[in-house]
């Protein structure tokens, strides 16, 4: 098993929101909906065996951006992600203001 980072340079398409995706070799999920899917144990490896997708379900600011943590909808595994420039911000918003919600019973 792979125990560090492996770029791959990979284009698809989102099977949540069907936006066409142009991968950089950092790319981990969809810029237009920011979800996800479970296809590595380690960053890079394509080793994980679940495939399902992976929710954005909460968001944190940090000095440098914001990250995305993502839950797979089949196994429940949890995963940090770098929110990238190219990131809807109002996506990033809206994931932010559910977890906020949720975190208080709202």
């Amino acid at each position: 098993m792979a125990t560090s980072f492996m770029r791959r340079v990979e284009d698809f398409t989102c099977e949540r929101c069907g936006q066409a995706v142009t991968g950089d070799g950092y790319t981990n999920h969809c810029p237009a909906c920011l979800w996800s899917k479970h296809v590595d144990i380690a960053p890079g490896d394509r080793a994980a065996g679940c495939g399902s997708l992976m929710e954005p379900i909460e968001v944190e600011s940090r000095a440098d951006g914001y990250r995305i943590l993502h839950r797979c909808m089949l196994c429940g595994a949890e995963k940090w992600n770098q929110a990238g420039p190219e990131d809807d911000f109002e996506q990033i918003l809206a994931v932010a203001r559910a977890s906020t919600h949720r975190k208080l019973g709202l």
